[in-house]
């Protein structure tokens, strides 16, 4: 037998049993389908993250408190008060850290604002100029906490625009936060939500003014934002900073430190790696389906061989190989699966067209799993058949056609 005619004898199998040919590839076709839409599933949401970390600046150091104790338990990072603004002011000497850009302390709380429109509780931040900067933000409209501000411990305020929208107020109006009177006077450009929540969702005090009339803990910070000059010269930055610390703490011992540096880039890595942990596992799971799917495939293949004992003695006995057997059932299997994958792939671009403007859920769909997924499941049936093909070319003639 030719392989052109071997190709049409065992399509015409498949034709001659359509309803379970078709119920054979679904396995499969879920299989793909799965693998893609949880693959790009997760590769949205590692382009989530990686966004709204970059968006913060690769230049970004953060220092955090170190932990406190009581009773012999340990409060976690940020939970003792080592940070104060005698450190800002160290770390802003330009002589010993030529390094580091911007400065700016951060002590925050939630708190409720009333406006005369309405109320809103968010995140209130007390902090200086250097926010700005040190968070890559801009203002809309208005201005933004200068340094007389801090220094005279002025009751101004500047808001995200999705906190002054729900309050319905602009520059020049009056908030209540905690009872106590803020005037707006600028309101930040938007910046969106991308993975940590609403950033557009925030007040910024003067950092005097929230230690005294808001938070408390005057001199003390909860942690230290730092802009290296640029993304070059983070490195240079963070060994900058650690040392003024350690001088500034009298801390001879840099594993006795009280405080702890963070950069973007570790974060950055750190949310990576779990992002495609988790979208491995999925996928994973997913890929589970391509196996049961292999199965259904060799199961049936193995019930068609069954079937068609008689068939096979006949055509031996005609002169067919085991050769021309082996090929036809291993054809049958990979058409059976490589239609299951395409039909995967149509399934899988359709729930990554259609769950984002259902569930706005993103979905992020790239060639290589597509690629992948489609190979995998004609691999997968492949090997499911080979077994099935073999059996079929193994049958003695005489033993077959008994079968009849």
């Amino acid at each position: 037998m030719s392989l052109v005619h071997t190709i049409e004898t065992g399509l015409r199998s498949l034709l001659g049993h359509r309803l379970r040919s078709v119920l054979t590839t679904l396995g499969i076709l879920f299989g793909v389908a799965a693998v893609i839409a949880t693959v790009g599933i997760g590769q949205a949401s590692s382009d989530s993250v990686t966004a709204r970390i970059t968006s913060l600046g690769t230049n970004l150091l953060t220092i955090s408190s170190g932990s406190s104790v009581s009773a012999g338990v340990f409060g976690g990072a940020g939970s003792a008060n080592t940070l104060t603004m005698s450190d800002v002011t160290g770390l802003q000497d330009r002589q010993s850290a030529p390094d580091i850009q911007a400065v700016a302390p951060v002590t925050q709380g939630r708190a409720s604002l009333v406006s005369s429109s309405g109320n809103w509780s968010t995140t209130v931040s007390g902090s200086t100029a250097g926010w700005l900067v040190t968070n890559s933000r801009t203002v809309g409209t208005g201005s933004f906490i200068s340094a007389n501000d801090a220094a005279t411990r002025a009751q101004v305020i500047v808001l995200g625009s999705t906190t002054a929208s729900n309050l319905g107020v602009g520059v020049g109006d009056l908030v209540l936060v905690r009872q106590i009177p803020f005037e707006v006077i600028g309101v930040l450009a938007p910046a969106g939500s991308q993975g940590f929540g609403n950033q557009d969702d925030l007040a910024v005090v003067p950092i005097t003014t929230a230690q005294d009339e808001l938070f408390g803990g005057s001199g003390s910070v909860q942690r230290i934002l730092l802009s290296a000059t640029s993304p070059s010269t983070i490195g240079s930055a963070y060994l900058e900073a650690d040392q003024i610390l350690l001088q500034t703490h009298h801390i001879t011992d840099p594993s006795q430190a009280d405080f702890t540096i963070t950069s973007q880039t570790q974060v950055l890595s750190t949310a990576q790696a779990v992002t495609q942990t988790l979208t491995i596992l999925l996928a994973s799971v997913a890929a589970i389906s391509l196996l049961v799917g292999g199965i259904g495939v060799m199961n049936i293949m193995l019930v068609s061989v069954t079937e068609r004992t008689s068939e096979i003695g006949l055509r031996k006995a005609l002169g067919a190989t085991p050769g021309d057997l082996f090929r036809q059932f291993v054809i049958e299997a990979g058409t059976l699966t490589a239609l299951g994958g395409l039909l995967g792939v149509a399934t899988g671009l359709a729930v990554g067209y259609i769950v984002p403007r259902a569930a706005n859920i993103a979905v992020t769909i790239t060639p290589l799993p597509v690629v992948t997924a489609v190979g995998v499941a004609v691999a997968v049936g492949l090997v499911f058949g080979v077994y099935p093909a073999l059996r079929a070319a193994q049958l003695a003639p005489i033993e077959a056609l008994r079968a009849q």
